[in-house]
């Protein structure tokens, strides 16, 4: 089946009434009793795994996002969640959806800016400072345009995950950019990466379930990741400072859930229906998670003995300066596409 810009660009938005108990969606499934072959999508991420109540928030969404998926389509369609990367590698997520060899994930977007340049937008460094800014990309013209690039490479976007971060450092807290000066820092994308490098810091480049050996091993001295990160994989006990991302942030992660295009064209209306308006359900549990662990990582790094800073306005500014200057500049030049974007969320800002 065909998938129209129309029908993708509402995925986020209209389509999200038909997952709050919506007859009519729920009509368009087989009666009691007709016969129907179940459908199965895989769902991978790279995040600890846990239960439907307990654990990390993203390997819950995708839990519950899987209970609901056999729930409302009754027993139709159902979701297989594999956790810790143990499906496939982190890495081979993003290539796998565009062919089909992957159905869904949850995974940070900027990982795949090797195939897709324009993606790194989802970890620029400080074109994002608060949710409400990222939320507003969903309805403004770079979220149209993020799913007209995505679409056109192969993947559909199902939910908008934005987290924020900060840094776990085993030395100095990293705070303002001159505490970078000398430190090994994984920063978690290029863009952020030249922002430390213009800092004075040498960067390595990891995801972010490997961070804790390079801690522990004295490879990192400190490690930007998302808050939740922070959290689910202990870093607390291999780093003594903590720089939270609560109340201001230069780092914030797109981290949507996805679905292979391929997959998604395979399945029939009322499935692609589910898919989307569960999607959509899904936003404000991920948002209200993301906010209690800005939270939350402060009072587990504090208990751990650590000491834990907040950032100011103008300590973000500056960070936002060093990447207006670099990160910035250096992805409006990549190409045409990547200028657009940028430009496009300058009006979001």
């Amino acid at each position: 089946m065909p998938l129209n810009r129309r029908q993708f660009l509402q995925g986020g938005s209209a389509l999200a009434t038909l997952g709050r108990g919506s007859a009519a969606a729920l009509a368009a499934w087989a009666a009691p009793g007709q016969a129907a072959e179940a459908q199965s999508l895989k769902i991978s991420h790279q995040f600890p795994g846990g239960t439907l109540s307990e654990g990390d928030f993203r390997d819950r969404l995708c839990r519950q996002y899987a209970a609901e998926l056999e729930k409302r389509s009754n027993g139709a369609l159902k979701g297989v969640v594999y956790a810790n990367s143990s499906l496939m590698k982190t890495q081979a997520q993003f290539s796998a959806m565009r062919k089909g060899a992957l159905d869904m994930s949850l995974v940070p977007l900027n990982y795949a800016g090797g195939e897709v340049p324009e993606v790194n937008i989802g970890l620029m460094p400080a074109v994002v400072t608060s949710y409400d800014k990222g939320a507003a990309w969903h309805k403004a013209e770079v979220g149209r345009a993020l799913y007209d690039i995505l679409a056109d490479k192969g993947v559909l976007l199902v939910s908008w995950i934005w987290q924020a971060g900060g840094v776990a450092s085993r030395t100095r807290p990293v705070i303002e950019p001159d505490d970078a000066k000398g430190l090994k820092i994984r920063g978690g994308g290029r863009e952020m990466d030249m922002v430390l490098k213009q800092a004075g810091a040498a960067v390595l480049n990891m995801p972010s379930n490997e961070i804790y050996a390079a801690l522990q091993t004295g490879a990192l001295d400190a490690a930007m990741t998302s808050s939740t990160s922070l959290i689910s994989f202990r870093l607390e006990e291999v780093a003594k400072n903590l720089t939270t991302g609560r109340g201001h942030a230069y780092w914030f992660m797109f981290e949507p859930l996805m679905i292979s295009r391929q997959v998604f064209e395979r399945l029939g209306k009322p499935e692609q229906d589910l898919v989307m308006a569960l999607g959509a359900d899904m936003e404000k549990f991920a948002l209200d998670n993301a906010r209690a662990d800005d939270q939350q990582v402060a009072a587990i790094y504090a208990k751990a003995g650590g000491k834990v800073f907040d950032l100011s306005e103008a300590v973000v500014q500056k960070w936002q300066a060093i990447a207006r200057d670099s990160a910035w500049k250096d992805y409006a030049a990549r190409s045409e596409g990547c200028a657009r974007i940028l430009r496009l969320v300058e009006k979001v800002l």
